[in-house]
């Protein structure tokens, strides 16, 4: 485990996790904003986890954290950081099952991981959030980032939001 709060844990991935994976990478409601194609086989999603999430932790020894629900002990989502080459910066990034949206969950995972991550030696951050996804930048907004700049990520424009912790 990473860090815990009254209803989340956030911890590393696991293999049992692939499931969850490619539900995140597959429900088009949940990739309105992210540029990337939909999964549309599971195996896809284990290529993921051994592929970057796993070499994310072997390499920076930190990555995208599972979010779990302690309500119903089940993977809702993501939250963590992620060093993206193209800015040269760690992003913060974060992504949950509709039926979770609205529900304080995206801020309150935030807001824990932003207070672990100078124990893995980030020490600034940004949010890449395409232009739109007003969720998003709400979550940026309330655990404190302030907008820094438009920007181009992956072939879409992106507002970049940024942090010192």
């Amino acid at each position: 485990m990473i860090i815990q709060t009254e209803r989340l844990i956030l911890r590393p991935f696991t293999e049992q996790d692939v499931d969850a994976l490619y539900l995140m990478n597959s429900i088009a409601e949940m990739l309105k904003y992210i540029p990337v194609a939909p999964f549309t086989a599971p195996e896809q999603a284990r290529e993921l986890f051994h592929n970057v999430i796993t070499q994310d932790y072997l390499q920076r020894g930190f990555g995208r954290w599972a979010v779990e629900h302690k309500a119903d002990n089940k993977v809702i989502g993501f939250c963590g950081p992620k060093f993206i080459p193209e800015y040269n910066e760690v992003e913060i990034g974060y992504r949950y099952f509709p039926e979770y949206w609205g529900k304080g969950i995206g801020t309150e995972a935030a807001q824990a991981a932003i207070s672990v991550f100078p124990q893995f030696g980030i020490t600034q951050i940004i949010a890449l959030i395409l232009e739109g996804n007003i969720g998003s930048e709400g979550v940026a907004k309330r655990i404190g980032m302030h907008w820094r700049e438009p920007s181009e990520f992956m072939g879409h424009k992106v507002n970049v939001y940024a942090k010192v912790l």
